[in-house]
């Protein structure tokens, strides 16, 4: 036991580092975990033994149910909106897409038998979300016309629907459908998926918003639950488990929840760890002696859906859009397989079904191929492209980019009645736990010190110790968009108790708001959110 404890603490260090390492050598990282996975393989160095897809199955299958469920979490309503038809579209009819143009190239180019075509069109199908996501956040690359917040939500929905068809196809394979049965399992994935995603995350909030936990912690442990209900539940009754769980995610990800800052560190950590044990095991499972047989077939396969199957889905849904051919071409060059797409491979090769293919190192190889080929040159192409936007912050399209403010500073001016008029600082008494940071006198900036000597019209910068939240007090930033119903409205205008404005951030300054205050668009608000969970 104590040997195997010690193997599993040296591999996570070893992910670490590889992490490190990768990140500086402008590698994706998960290209790292794989590769380190085939180090310590039967085929690697270490010659670790382990063939046994049906574990690796379930370790994996776990492992996505949260990386699935966080991708939700993460998903930041307000930034992926103005996009999500286009997102939408590419996470449902492109995957379908793809998985067909790729099936038809499989059987008509490469001569592989019909359905065993469209079973790896359907395994290669959908783009990987925590690849997607370790590049954007990785490279720091801000995008422009949202197309971050696109590829985030398509990255983050389309791994149920190439799950979907990988299903679909084995069972046609097994002869375990007819047409109305075939229909019926389409309808029954989409439709219980949905259903308990929506149904699961309601209730989870309903029971947060009436039940405090007994101690710290406890949420977190009663969220993780609810990620597995989200999946087992429609699991049991023949719904797609991953799109449930990633609907129950993004519901609960975009809702005021009590403690959500610990949340997101917890499950930042936990998914994290997730995506190094998925990769490691996917590459400890892998036969690197059994590439060379496969190579020439995923080659093509590879070239054919990196520049020809995702282009050509991309171009038709995105075109109606008046999306820019410089935008496409980045949504399709950003298309990796992933960890995925292994999974699904996995399950083909432990289903009944006959294949004549080595379909799990065929989809292997394509995997390593789009992660090493477009992971490293993404950064490249937008920039050569034209489209990053040094303005933008692609964080903030992500929900665990924290938008809790802490309150630091407090700036307030001296009238000519206030005790502190024409007193020097050395013989005031400030709160404590604070700093005067700031002086400002008819609008120059004054470092003060203790000989300075206030007067009224003076505004004065306290800088204080962040201290514990305090009871029923929330900060949030909300940004005033068109159509909200707040642009062009005075703060005395707004619903008594639906926010209180503390402070705006308009431009490059800070207005402290009255009653009187106008808002304009694109004014960033701090907000106490009295609606918020408790």
């Amino acid at each position: 036991m104590s040997y195997y404890l010690l193997a599993v603490a040296v591999v996570i260090v070893a992910c670490v580092i590889c992490n490190k390492i990768s990140s500086r050598l402008g590698v994706p990282m998960l290209l790292a975990f794989i590769l380190l996975g085939m180090f310590f393989g039967s085929d690697g160095v270490v010659k670790i033994p382990f063939s046994n897809y049906a574990l690796a199955e379930q370790v994996c299958s776990v492992a996505l149910i949260f990386i699935m469920f966080y991708g939700g979490f993460g998903t930041k309503w307000s930034e992926a909106k103005p996009v999500i038809w286009q997102s939408l579209l590419l996470s449902s009819l492109g995957t379908v897409m793809t998985a067909g143009l790729v099936g038809l190239f499989c059987r008509y180019v490469l001569h592989i038998a019909l359905l065993e075509s469209f079973l790896i069109g359907a395994v290669i199908s959908s783009t990987d979300a925590a690849s997607v996501f370790s590049i954007l956040r990785s490279k720091r690359l801000n995008l422009r016309y949202n197309t971050a917040s696109m590829l985030e939500v398509e990255s983050g929905s389309n791994d149920p629907f190439s799950y979907m068809l990988t299903v679909i196809v084995l069972s046609l394979m097994n002869g375990e459908v007819s047409g109305s049965g075939f229909a019926y399992m389409l309808f029954a994935q989409i439709f219980f998926g949905v259903v308990c995603g929506v149904g699961i995350a309601a209730l989870a909030l309903a029971f947060m918003k009436r039940f405090r936990f007994a101690s710290p912690g406890f949420d977190a442990i009663f969220i993780v639950a609810v990620a597995v209900f989200s999946y087992a539940i429609p699991a049991c009754i023949g719904g797609n488990g991953y799109l449930s769980a990633y609907l129950t995610g993004i519901i609960l990800g975009n809702r005021r929840i009590h403690n959500k800052k610990a949340l997101v560190h917890f499950f930042d950590g936990m998914t994290g760890l997730m995506q190094m044990l998925l990769f490691f095991l996917l590459g400890l499972l892998a036969f690197p002696s059994q590439m060379p047989s496969i190579a020439p077939r995923a080659f093509c396969i590879a070239l054919f859906l990196t520049f020809v199957a995702r282009p050509i889905a991309v171009c038709l849904i995105l075109t109606p859009f008046k999306s820019s051919l410089r935008q496409q071409i980045l949504v399709a060059w950003a298309g990796m397989r992933g960890a995925a797409s292994i999974v699904f491979a996995i399950m083909t090769v432990i289903n009944p079904a006959v294949t004549h293919n080595d379909i799990f190192h065929i989809v292997f190889f394509i995997v390593l191929f789009s992660i090493l080929l477009q992971g490293t040159l993404l950064p490249i192409a937008a920039r050569w492209l034209r489209m990053t936007d040094a303005g933008a912050d692609v964080m903030k399209t992500f929900n665990d980019y924290i938008d809790e403010v802490p309150v630091q500073f407090i700036q307030f001016t001296v009238t000519e009645s206030h005790p502190w008029a024409g007193k020097a600082i050395c013989e005031i008494v400030l709160p404590p736990d604070s700093l005067l940071a700031l002086l400002v006198r008819k609008g120059e900036q004054i470092a003060p010190n203790g000989g300075t000597v206030l007067v009224p019209g003076d505004t004065l910068v306290l800088s204080g110790k962040a201290g514990d939240r305090v009871c029923g007090v929330q900060l949030y930033e909300r940004t005033v968009r068109p159509g909200d119903g707040w642009a062009g409205r005075k703060i005395s205008e707004i619903p008594p108790g639906e926010a209180l404005v503390v402070m705006i951030r308009r431009g490059n300054g800070v207005v402290i708001p009255s009653g009187d205050t106008m808002l304009n668009e694109g004014d960033v608000l701090v907000v106490n959110d009295t609606k918020s969970e408790k």
